[in-house]
């Protein structure tokens, strides 16, 4: 008589298989879970304070840098952004404390604070004042970019 059911040896083999895909799978689920918590814990260790000034300082400038391309150039467009980027200068040096000691940054820090005292002593009236004050401010940024971000 021919058996048309495959033995039991068969059968195990087969079911093995997809025991072992199964368990590749379950494995290979675990390690992306387990990489993606370790990655965020090693992020929360990080000082995100150096990083958040500069992103907000440098909305704050494209900010006006978009009022001038939009033509909107009045001290009610104008001044909470100066004044943001003001206020925000004052905490360059807490932000990078490894950094306070080196008088270049001090310069830097302090050449652009006075470009923003000067821009809120005498504010821009029109889009060429808006312009030449976002420049002043962004070379101020260059150049303490250019001396320690390399």
């Amino acid at each position: 008589m021919s058996d048309t059911q495959p033995s039991n040896a068969e059968a195990k083999r087969k079911g093995n298989g997809s025991k072992y895909l199964f368990l590749f799978l379950i494995g290979l689920v675990g390690g992306v879970v387990a990489t993606v918590m370790a990655v965020r814990a090693l992020d929360q260790r990080k000082d995100h304070f150096p990083d958040s000034v500069m992103q907000v300082q440098q909305w704050h400038l494209g900010q006006l840098k978009g009022k001038v391309e939009q033509n909107r150039c009045g001290a009610t467009d104008t001044l909470p952004h100066l004044k943001a980027l003001r206020t925000m200068a004052d905490d360059l040096e807490p932000a990078f404390p490894d950094l306070k000691d080196d008088a270049r940054f001090g310069q830097h820090a302090s050449k652009m604070r006075a470009a923003l005292d000067g821009a809120l002593t005498s504010p821009p009236l029109n889009c060429a004042g808006v312009g030449a004050v976002s420049e002043q401010i962004g070379e101020a940024c260059k150049a303490c970019h250019q001396d320690f971000r390399g």
